[in-house]
């Protein structure tokens, strides 16, 4: 199963490996660090999967709404390189529980949703909870 949650909650027994998808674990300047995300929360970190530097820039500036960062980390999730990681992730998600973490709270805008959506559309019969 490939299951979504926000990276600061709690670790339960049926997370399986948990990995980060998070670009950086700083505060919003993107320098600090933040001192809530610690690496014992975390098994892997996949920076490969965040959204690119600019993107994410652009959004959290707004420049750009939510629908349009959306549609372009899509885009950029399909490009081939990026698809042999997704791809990775569902192997994975089948030999056992796989949980990708960020930041967000709750799902609806979040870049972690977007990527059990796009697995999904690679292999519809894969299991996924999001949080």
């Amino acid at each position: 199963m490939l299951i979504t949650r926000c990276i600061k909650a709690p670790k339960r027994k049926n997370d399986g490996m948990r990995i980060s998808v998070m670009s950086r674990h700083t505060l919003e300047d993107g320098i600090t660090p933040d001192p809530n995300i610690t690496s014992d929360m975390f098994d892997a970190w996949w920076k490969n999967l965040a959204p690119p530097p600019k993107l994410i820039g652009a959004y959290c500036r707004k420049e750009i709404s939510w629908d349009e960062f959306a549609d372009q980390f899509r885009e950029h999730l399909i490009l081939p390189h990026q698809e042999l990681f997704l791809r990775r992730l569902i192997k994975r998600a089948y030999v056992s529980d796989v949980t990708i973490l960020c930041i967000e709270d709750a799902p609806e805008r979040c870049h972690r949703r977007l990527i059990a959506e796009i697995c999904l559309d690679i292999d519809p019969s894969l299991e996924v909870c999001i949080e």
